[in-house]
């Protein structure tokens, strides 16, 4: 009974949600970011058709949380799921793991 209490004691320790509940990260590129405190970002999984054996891209969108406005279009970020901030918005920025090399919409002529 004594190895039970440890584990939870340990993972409490080490910042899991205290229901239980996984929360879940993706990894995606900030598509918009025209939103007060708010970014657009797109996930895309790639698969293996089960019949086909084509690979097959598909792509979502998701409202997430940005309360620093670090996160501009093109950048990749982590994002994690959470309680519901608005109608929309499920998910918190976690971090932005690489700044985009050049930004969007700027055009450079010369």
């Amino acid at each position: 009974m004594t190895e039970p209490e440890q584990e939870t004691s340990t993972s409490a320790a080490l910042g899991a949600p205290a229901r239980g509940h996984k929360q879940r990260e993706r990894l995606g590129t900030v598509v918009s970011d025209k939103m007060m405190k708010t970014v657009v970002v797109r996930v895309e999984r790639v698969y293996r058709h089960p019949r086909y054996e084509k690979v097959v891209r598909r792509s979502r969108t998701f409202y997430a949380h940005d309360e620093a406005g670090a996160a501009r279009v093109g950048d990749l970020v982590r994002i994690r799921e959470t309680r519901p901030l608005s109608k929309r918005k499920r998910w918190k920025v976690i971090e932005v793991v690489k700044a985009a090399s050049v930004p969007q919409g700027s055009t450079a002529e010369a």
